[in-house]
């Protein structure tokens, strides 16, 4: 099965199980969900508020993600990040800009004129 075929409803209600996770492990730090997966609360705000075309502002799709203001997340929660876990979150940013790469040379390589069902998200194949 490929993502596009999973409906918006249901991608919708596990997006929100994910913040609402999210906000219960509060234990997990940002430079943590880095190290491990190169995206944390921060990248997912900023997701949305790019996926609004600009109709959702920085600051209150990171406010809808923390469940709060992010200073005062930051103040109630976040601890000093250690030598360990920013050289973890260094290298694991790397990988993203080498994907990033990857999906900028992809876009290159493929022309304008694909057909939707190739070029255009949720196109049907």
């Amino acid at each position: 099965m490929r993502i596009e075929d999973i409906s918006d409803a249901v991608a919708a209600d596990a997006f929100r199980r994910l913040v609402r996770h999210l906000r219960h492990r509060t234990d997990v730090q940002n430079v943590d969900l880095m190290g491990v997966g190169g995206f944390c609360r921060n990248c997912l705000a900023d997701w949305i508020a790019e996926a609004s075309g600009g109709a959702l502002g920085k600051e209150a799709a990171r406010e809808a993600i923390y469940g709060m203001p992010q200073s005062e997340w930051k103040a109630r929660h976040q601890t000093e990040a250690t030598p360990a876990q920013l050289a973890r979150m260094a290298e694991s940013v790397t990988r993203n800009e080498r994907e990033e790469a990857l999906d900028e040379a992809l876009d290159e390589s493929f022309p304008a004129s694909d057909p939707p069902s190739q070029s255009e998200p949720g196109g049907r194949r």
